[in-house]
């Protein structure tokens, strides 16, 4: 699997997480940190997209993926040990550690098929 395929439902979980952490409480914190994660996220599944249309990999648009899931990862399982709410904390760090584990076996593991060029 490509990284585009899981990256744009990603990033619209997290910018709706972040939406409904704002309405819900008020927080401008959840809404910066969804919506900004979202939009970079959204950028790299792009950059991605773009290069795979090429015939190329973009990694340098994974790693920085990786970056964002895996520090939010961290950042909500710390948030779920203090608080052990399940609700957003403990369902944004764990989806979000999947998309760590499924980005890591992108740039490690994962052999690429591109489609054969047309002929024009």
């Amino acid at each position: 699997m490509y990284d585009f395929c899981f990256t744009p439902i990603y990033a619209a979980f997290l910018a709706l997480a972040g939406l409904l952490g704002f309405l819900v409480k008020g927080s401008t914190a959840s809404l910066g940190g969804g919506l900004g994660s979202a939009a970079v996220l959204s950028a790299c599944t792009y950059l991605s997209l773009q290069s795979y249309k090429r015939g190329q990999l973009c990694r340098p648009a994974t790693v920085l993926s990786l970056v964002i899931s895996s520090g939010l990862a961290y950042m909500m399982w710390q948030r779920y040990s203090r608080t052990g709410r399940v609700m957003p904390a403990g369902v944004v760090g764990g989806l979000s550690a999947a998309m760590t584990a499924f980005y890591l076996w992108n740039l490690l593991l994962f052999k690429p098929h591109f489609p054969a060029a047309k002929q024009q």
